[in-house]
């Protein structure tokens, strides 16, 4: 297919330059010394408008197939690799101790036990709310704020979070009429 384009000699120097380069990109490099500043931008900005380069940003780009065929050349082959048994090996070897510090670290990070559930500690303030909250007539805020000194907004952020989303535990409420709410887990 050939193409009614034509090039500038700079655009030319330019795509020519990128078409040497081992990642095939456009580089400072590749203008001429008298192009400087905003011309730089102007001659990238227009091989974008023709499809001869193409990128994310105007500086950071290389050029497509259009740019190989307007300077008469076929975009080079992927040099063919044979890997080498050793490397593949360590690799092999390397990826496998990387999963296993993954998964190590994901454990560590999730603070599970042997049941692969969430650790509670003994004598800590959650332990505490949650046996408030098992009694049969339950709890209600300020009485789960007297004991552990919190406030109440912590109190109902403990209930949302550690409580129903991390141990999956299921707390209901009721309120008697002229009463505070009381909650409790079911």
């Amino acid at each position: 297919m050939t193409t009614s384009i034509t090039l500038t000699e700079t655009q030319r120097h330019i795509l020519e330059h990128a078409a040497e380069h081992p990642q095939h990109l456009v580089t400072n490099q590749a203008f001429p010394d008298h192009i400087k500043g905003g011309a730089r931008t102007k001659v990238i900005a227009s091989l974008f408008s023709k499809a001869l380069v193409s990128g994310v940003k105007i500086f950071d780009c290389f050029i497509t197939d259009a740019g190989y065929e307007v300077i008469g050349r076929s975009r080079p082959a992927p040099a063919a690799s044979h890997p080498d048994p050793e490397v593949e090996a360590a690799v092999a070897t390397s990826e496998a101790t990387w999963a296993q510090e993954k998964q190590e670290a994901a454990q560590r990070l999730l603070k599970t036990g042997v049941e692969g559930k969430p650790r509670l500690r003994d004598n800590s303030k959650q332990a505490t709310v949650i046996e408030m909250l098992q009694r049969p007539n339950g709890a209600t805020i300020n009485e789960i704020c007297e004991a552990t000194g919190w406030q109440a907004h912590t109190v109902r952020g403990t209930f949302a979070g550690a409580l129903k989303k991390k141990l999956g535990l299921n707390i209901t409420s009721f309120k008697d009429t002229g009463a505070s709410r009381v909650y409790r887990i079911v």
